[in-house]
């Protein structure tokens, strides 16, 4: 198997600027639950109810740095989407391997909202999403020669 990334906490100050101050300590990188997993487990880093309808952002505390050439696809976790209908807003989070660089250091926040008919309580510590590392390609007269400054939807603010 090709090892491609490395998961990474934000610093400290960068979580604090949207995450629970006492929660730092306890952010749990993502990591395959066993060898034959395609997915890596991120687990949440606060108690988090989220009612019938409701959103939630969760801000991960984590960044990833990616090899070129590679992306990391979030995905609910299967158990939660099943149970209780739980997606992300965007559907597929994709998380580009420039964004490490970003001016966020590369949080990573996922949004979901239960589509279901029940609450539910995404519990500290608990794997609630999973990334899955994609290899892609780029077109032979591919010129994009830009670079990412910023977070979350920044690369068509030019």
């Amino acid at each position: 198997m090709k090892k491609i990334a490395q998961f990474f906490k934000v610093s400290e100050a960068e979580y604090l600027k949207v995450g629970n101050t006492e929660n730092y300590a306890d952010i749990i990188l993502p990591k395959r639950a066993t060898a034959g997993s395609a997915g890596y487990d991120f687990f949440c880093p606060e108690t988090i109810d989220v009612g019938v309808g409701e959103t939630v952002k969760i801000a991960t505390g984590v960044r990833v740095k990616i090899d070129e050439g590679w992306v990391l696809k979030i995905y609910p976790r299967s158990s939660l989407g099943f149970k209780y209908r739980l997606q992300l807003d965007n559907t597929v989070g994709i998380i580009d391997s420039d964004y490490y660089f970003a001016d966020n250091e590369g949080h990573i926040f996922i949004k979901m909202t239960n589509c279901g008919t029940k609450p539910l309580t995404l519990e500290k510590g608990k794997a609630f999403a999973q990334g899955i590392f994609i290899e892609y390609g780029i077109t032979v007269d591919d010129d994009a020669t830009a670079v990412r400054t910023g977070g979350f939807g920044s690369t068509d603010k030019k």
